[in-house]
Formats: structure tokens, C-alpha cells, sequence
């Protein structure tokens, strides 16, 4: 029978929870589990379903309650995320809603090294509150938005979107944005809607005519929109950054050091200014 299960992984199941055949019969254990997951419209169910989905190696796939606001009251990983630290390959399907829905700070989620989080078809990430970085996601592995969107999180340091990691050595955090807008986030230092960090990596791309939105971020010294702040490289395709604001300059885009290329990417209506300060410039940015 465990080895049918292993076979098919796939599995239906209303809410997540462990099942236990007794009576003689083997148990069955996390390993056995499928790839497929469907998560009722609870904070306990998602919970359960990424301790699952972290239980082994594979990737799996949680298909979340369509149109469910997922309201997470408290962190679930004994630091400071709502959701468990993301060690393996997870994707989230939509159209969902994950909310901070509490006093306290904590972010959405965080990303291990060995992690990789995809959000696709309108998984929404809000009002996350990060006491450090990342307000929404803190990537230190792989992040892959598609179609989906993070909004009106807070950062006390950078990222109020998300904040790919400063990495020294070894894994470099990846993160790959496609239709997936990043508005009204805020940081207290820099990027206040992305942060891309030493090493990381940024990928954005919209579609002619309808390019993707940075819009409305905030941040506090820096890089309103985006900071690549000594990255190994930032790709803009078809990405609009517009209306966002830092205190200092580039409320646009602020680049230190690192690879940057904008295709087709309008930088404007930033303020104080769109990119200035940067070191190199911006390409096809002007102040």
C-alpha cells in the first residue's frame, strides 16, 4: 500500500493532518505523502500542509482554498515568520489571500537556503511585518512569483516587499518576479519594495503593454522601488517602476555595484528622484 501511495502522490484530503493506519496494518508516514495538497481556508491547515510539504525532499504543491484570506494570528517557526521556515521546493497555487492578522511583528515567510517558494495564479502576500528584513519574504534560497503580488508590508531594515539576503558565500538567494506587482511596502533603511541583496539575484518581467507595477513602496534612505545594493545581477524586462518615494534619493531604482539591465522598464515619477546616486548608473534612468 506504501508503495501504491508512493506511486500515485497524489492525495485528496479536505484538511491536512497526519494519518495513522493501525490495527496490524503499516503506518504511514510522511514519506508516503503526495506531492498534491489541498489546504482548507485555515491559518492551522497551511500551517500543517508546509510542515508537510518540508518533510521531504520532493517538491510539493499546496493548492490553496480558492478566494480564502488566509489570516495568520501568530509565527509559526519560533522566530519571526507566520509561516514554518521554507527548507524545500513549495508551491502555493491561488487565488488566496496570506495575511498578517495580529499585533505582533512577523513576517509572511522566509526562505532557508535549501528552500524554494513559488507563488502562482494570485497568491497574495500582505501585510506582513518584518523586525529586520524582508517584510513579506526573506530569501536566502529561490523565490518565484508568478502572477501574484506582494502588498503593504513593512520592513525595519530592507525589503519591505522582499529581501533577497545578503550572502557572502555559498548559496546566493535567487528571486524571479513575472505579472507580479510589488506595491505599497515600506523599509525603514532601503528597497522598500525589493531589497537585492549581496550576491542575490532579480529577475522582473511583464508583457507589452501591460508591464509589471513597482508602484507606491517607500523607503526611508534608499532605493524607494528597488536597491540592488552589490548584487551579482538585476533584470528589469517590461517592468514599470513608477510613484515610489525615499527620503534620501533614488526613490526609483538605486544600484550599487553589481550587473543591471532595464529593457523596455520605465524608471519615472519617482521622488525625490528616480535614481540618483547610484554608483554605476541606472541604465536608461534618468534622474
Amino acid at each position: 500500500m506504501v508503495s501504491l501511495m508512493r506511486r500515485n502522490r497524489t492525495i485528496i484530503q479536505t484538511l491536512v493532518g497526519a494519518a495513522v493506519i493501525t490495527g496490524g496494518m503499516v503506518t504511514l508516514t510522511p514519506s508516503a505523502w503526495a506531492t498534491s495538497i489541498p489546504v482548507a481556508c485555515s491559518e492551522n491547515a497551511l500551517v500543517a500542509a508546509v510542515d508537510l510539504a518540508n518533510s521531504t525532499a520532493a517538491k510539493d504543491t499546496l493548492t490553496l482554498a480558492s478566494g480564502c484570506t488566509y489570516r495568520m494570528t501568530s509565527s509559526h517557526d519560533g522566530l519571526a515568520n507566520a509561516l514554518p521556515l521554507i527548507t524545500t521546493p513549495i508551491e502555493m497555487i491561488g487565488p488566496a489571500t496570506i495575511t498578517r492578522s495580529s499585533l505582533l511583528p512577523f513576517r509572511i515567510a522566509e526562505v532557508g537556503p535549501t528552500g524554494d517558494l513559488t507563488l502562482t495564479t494570485a497568491v497574495s502576500l500582505t501585510n506582513g511585518s518584518a523586525v529586520g528584513n524582508g517584510g513579506a519574504i526573506l530569501n536566502r534560497g529561490a523565490v518565484t512569483l508568478t502572477g501574484s503580488s506582494l502588498s503593504g508590508n513593512t520592513a525595519t531594515l530592507n525589503g519591505g516587499g522582499l529581501a533577497n539576503a545578503d550572502t557572502p558565500s555559498g548559496t546566493a538567494p535567487a528571486a524571479t518576479f513575472t505579472r507580479s506587482s510589488v506595491t505599497g511596502n515600506s523599509a525603514l533603511v532601503s528597497g522598500g519594495g525589493i531589497y537585492n541583496g549581496r550576491r542575490g539575484t532579480l529577475t522582473t518581467t511583464g508583457v507589452s503593454g501591460s508591464p509589471m507595477s513597482i508602484t507606491g513602496n517607500t523607503a526611508a534612505i534608499r532605493g524607494g522601488g528597488i536597491i540592488a545594493a552589490n548584487s551579482t545581477a538585476t533584470t528589469l524586462t517590461q517592468t514599470a517602476v513608477t510613484a515610489n518615494n525615499a527620503v534620501l534619493n533614488a526613490g526609483g531604482v538605486y544600484r550599487e555595484g553589481g550587473t543591471m539591465t532595464t529593457t523596455s522598464s520605465p524608471i519615472s515619477a519617482n521622488t525625490l528622484n528616480n535614481c540618483v546616486g547610484s554608483a554605476p548608473a541606472v541604465p536608461n534612468c534618468t534622474a
